[in-house]
């Protein structure tokens, strides 16, 4: 997506204000989506392993450590590499997908800058497919990256778009998708129903960043929920299933209260303490304070107990 105005990056992820002059104080959906994300350690892997194997510097390095290690260490990387440049790029499809709203709508648009940016780089595929969808299901925009609050929970987040299609109200949000050995767009994550529901579940939408001015959530009521994944050779929405946005509705909610536990057991302090080494001597304090049980004289002895001592009965 765009830089929502209000988006805030920190050390507890991203947050959001509620004007342009005050600081963070909720996560944003995203945020909050994000602490329940499963391990990447196998993904991790592979991109390093395939980095190794694709780097042109490999033949030459085998036979020499220093080499090596240097193809080691840029392969290391690849994952956050790869992160990085499908998330820019996930930008730039956002802001046409944004652009192609703005424009229906019949407002100040950068259309033509956002699509020279795609072509730039090779990827006008996405803008040519996000078009003939456009067109295809007749979309009707309302409010395009619309920012969300919800003050209860306490969490925000920015949709990407506000639509009618085929005059029914829709809460979209836009994932741009690489396309599989097959030439289709690779499927959605279910995770993109909680990030729809969680929007339906806003209280309040910005009107005015500057001001910090907000309004009541006018489109929360029976919405259709859509993930559209945009891809090179296809658009594909999916609905969100109805009868499970409870479930995932409450999960968002246990995320959330998992991101508050989280940083209030940093700010509770620390979390282990050292422990120093006992006193010399310490050790032999309670052998000194145990005492032995006193021998029982022998003319009190009770005959029957003296073969315990070892002595014959008479």
């Amino acid at each position: 997506m765009t830089e929502p105005a209000l988006a805030h990056a920190t050390e507890y992820g991203r947050m959001y204000s509620r004007s342009l002059s005050e600081p963070p104080t909720v996560p944003s959906i995203t945020t909050v989506i994000s602490q329940g994300s499963t391990s990447l350690d196998g993904w991790h892997s592979y991109m390093a392993a395939s980095a190794v194997v694709k780097d042109p510097k490999l033949t030459a390095a085998l036979g020499s450590p220093s080499q090596l290690r240097s193809v080691v260490k840029e392969a290391s990387s690849a994952s956050e590499r790869y992160r990085d440049a499908a998330a820019q790029r996930g930008t730039r499809v956002h802001f046409y997908c944004e652009q192609v709203a703005l424009r229906a709508l019949d407002r100040p648009h950068e259309l033509e800058r956002a699509r020279e940016e795609l072509a730039a780089r090779g990827e006008h595929q996405f803008a040519d497919r996000f078009d003939e969808w456009w067109k295809l299901y007749d979309v009707q925009p309302i409010a395009p990256e619309i920012t969300v609050w919800n003050a209860e929970l306490g969490y925000a987040g920015t949709l990407d778009l506000v639509a009618r299609i085929g005059g029914r109200l829709c809460l979209i949000d836009y994932k741009t998708k690489n396309t599989d050995r097959d030439g289709q767009v690779k499927q959605l994550d279910d995770k993109v129903v909680m990030q729809l529901v969680a929007g339906m579940k806003a209280q309040e939408s910005l009107v005015d960043a500057g001001a910090g001015t907000w309004e009541p959530w006018a489109y929360g009521q029976d919405p259709l929920l859509l993930g559209v994944a945009v891809g090179q050779t296809e658009v594909r929405p999916m609905r969100a299933n109805p009868e499970v946005l409870p479930q995932h509705w409450f999960k968002f909610c246990a995320l959330r209260r998992v991101w508050q536990t989280s940083i209030d057991a940093v700010a509770a302090g620390r979390a282990l303490l050292p422990v120093p080494p006992p006193p010399v001597g310490a050790h032999e304090a309670p052998a000194a304070q145990a005492s032995a049980p006193e021998a029982v004289p022998a003319e009190t002895a009770d005959p029957q107990t003296s073969v315990a001592a070892g002595a014959p009965q008479a």
